[in-house]
């Protein structure tokens, strides 16, 4: 059977290969796509998840605009890294996938209400959509299988010392997220800043020629060099397709489970996921955090979603 996600993201070169690499699983069905301020202003965000929707043909899936700023704070982007259209680095078509009348969180709220079965949520930005969900209805919790996010770190971070991005922009829903009581798996930096997809890997997939490949390959030499020229990372970190590959193969990463909090109020913290991997407050593990990963497979996961894309969209499959 397969597992029913919603996917929330804030498009963004690696929100855009968890996109495709769900949309090409067997194992997952998308209930709906929504979206969040976060690597780029709303709008942008927004119109690269219809743009994607538009390249692939999955104008199928459900799409709902979601939160342009978090709960409290004002909105931080990242330009630094996805350029100023949030996608930098390759031709996409026209935003022409069409979308909701409805806000994302009224999309997942009445998703989850009305599924037949329970519904894993996968957001890959920040949490605001997530936590505004919980706080307006947390009801649907009891129809939500697991929270499965990309976000925070126990040792690594990329935003300040302390934290990194997702958490950072919205710390609040953060906190809410991960107090909320579910099943909480964190795909945090630990190990998506080792999910390399390497520059003679992005060059390969330039050379396939397909309608994705041609897209995704030019994307993601963009996205390596934006990582080797700020955090020195010699490659393409796909932070949210990592995230989206352990609900297809788990085998992919290695988990430890740990109690974690979120700090909202530090001078210098702000946005820190505080694991405590040594037990010392007492509290009962209410996460379960990806601390291994191994690349060569996951990497596998990526070409092949790739490939598969390339063949279904030139009607081999």
């Amino acid at each position: 059977m397969k597992t029913k996600i919603i996917l929330d993201c804030d498009p963004g070169h690696d929100d855009m290969m968890a996109i495709m690499l769900a949309a090409s699983s067997d194992e997952l069905e998308i209930l709906g796509i929504t979206t969040v301020a976060g690597n780029q202003t709303g709008d942008k965000t927004f119109e690269n998840a219809r743009r994607v929707l538009t390249l692939i043909e999955r104008k199928d899936i459900p799409l709902a605009r979601g939160a342009d700023k978090p709960i409290i704070r004002e909105l931080i982007t990242a330009p630094q890294i996805h350029g100023t259209s949030g996608l930098d680095g390759a031709e996409l078509p026209g935003p022409d996938a069409p979308y909701l009348d409805c806000h994302a969180v009224d999309f997942i709220i009445d998703t989850v209400k009305t599924s037949p079965e329970k519904v894993t949520l996968v957001p890959t930005g920040p949490l605001t959509n997530i936590g505004l969900a919980l706080i307006k209805a947390p009801e649907i919790k009891k129809n939500i299988k697991e929270i499965v996010l990309m976000g925070g770190a126990v040792y690594d971070s990329n935003m300040t010392p302390g934290a990194e991005f997702n958490i950072f922009v919205d710390p609040e829903a953060a906190r809410e997220v991960f107090l909320c009581g579910l099943p909480v798996t964190m795909v945090g930096l630990d190990v998506t800043n080792k999910s390399l997809m390497s520059f003679a890997q992005a060059e390969e997939i330039s050379g396939w020629g397909g309608k994705i490949s041609s897209v995704v390959g030019p994307l993601m030499r963009f996205f390596a060099q934006a990582n080797l020229d700020y955090f020195g990372i010699n490659g393409a970190p796909i932070h949210d397709a990592l995230t989206v590959a352990t609900l297809i193969n788990p085998a992919v990463v290695e988990f430890e489970n740990y109690f974690v909090d979120v700090e909202t109020r530090g001078e210098l913290t702000r946005g820190q996921t505080v694991a405590d991997v040594y037990g010392v407050t007492g509290k009962k593990p209410n996460c379960r955090v990806a601390m291994r990963v191994n690349n060569r497979l996951f990497m596998s996961i990526m070409m092949d979603a790739v490939k598969k894309l390339d063949a279904r969209l030139a009607g081999a499959v």
